[in-house]
């Protein structure tokens, strides 16, 4: 007995067997559950039964990465990681308080240093001129060097402070019959600071809202060139 009732069989409405004829371009009548045709589509059956024939756009699933900020996209492509910041706060820590305690001997002769009368001394030892403004020079080239960048603080100067003392006392002090030229301390304060020049200061620092921060190396380069331009300036007209 079918329970398919009276209903007429028209668009918009089926026999609950399944079976619907639509005709030339509708069902066939060949089984139940039988997936329509492009025929079935493109006749408005289903337009009339509140449907659309239209294409639809299925959007991508959300990446996880659509949350991330711009920072944090470059950190994911560069591999940063925490230890990487540590490691320069580190650097900056000690680097930065070593040039400090130098200031320290060099203004007030804390820490077993000679003041301003005991600097001005050694420097003209080294065959500098003006010895007395030099000392002064070098004291607060110390101490403001040494405060960048211990506190993270316009890094690229502090760096390049640091790389203008060292590089011009490797070239004084330099004797090839000593070993490592007798310069290897200020070797490694050159690299320590050549280091922070170019890999930043870390996210431990005062210069993260700033452009050096997020474009360490283009800052770098040119926190060299005026490094390099000064030191030899310094030897020149002191020297």
């Amino acid at each position: 007995m079918s329970n398919e009732g009276d209903r007429p069989r028209h668009a918009g409405d089926y026999a609950d067997s399944g079976r619907y004829t639509q005709g030339a371009e509708g069902y066939s009548n060949s089984g139940y559950g039988a997936a329509p045709t492009r025929s079935d589509t493109s006749s408005g059956y289903f337009d009339e039964g509140g449907f659309s024939n239209q294409e639809t756009t299925v959007l991508p699933e959300p990446s996880a990465y659509d949350s991330l900020t711009e920072e944090g996209e470059e950190r994911r492509r560069a591999g940063w990681h925490a230890g990487a910041d540590f490691g320069l706060l580190v650097l900056r820590l000690v680097l930065g308080a070593f040039f400090i305690a130098h200031a320290g001997q060099k203004l007030f002769g804390w820490f077993q240093g000679g003041g301003i009368g005991g600097t001005a001394e050694f420097v003209g030892g080294l065959g500098f001129t003006n010895t007395t403004l030099i000392a002064w020079v070098a004291g607060v080239a110390e101490l403001a060097g040494g405060a960048f960048v211990l506190l993270g603080l316009f890094t690229p100067a502090g760096a390049a402070i640091i790389l203008t003392l060292t590089g011009s006392a490797i070239w004084v002090k330099f004797n090839g019959n000593e070993f490592l030229g007798n310069v290897e301390l200020e070797a490694i304060y050159a690299a320590a600071a050549f280091a922070l020049l170019f890999a930043g200061p870390g996210r431990v620092s005062l210069d993260r809202p700033t452009p050096w921060y997020r474009h360490p190396s283009a800052f770098g380069v040119v926190a060299l060139l005026l490094a390099a331009a000064a030191s030899v300036t310094f030897l020149v007209v002191y020297h």
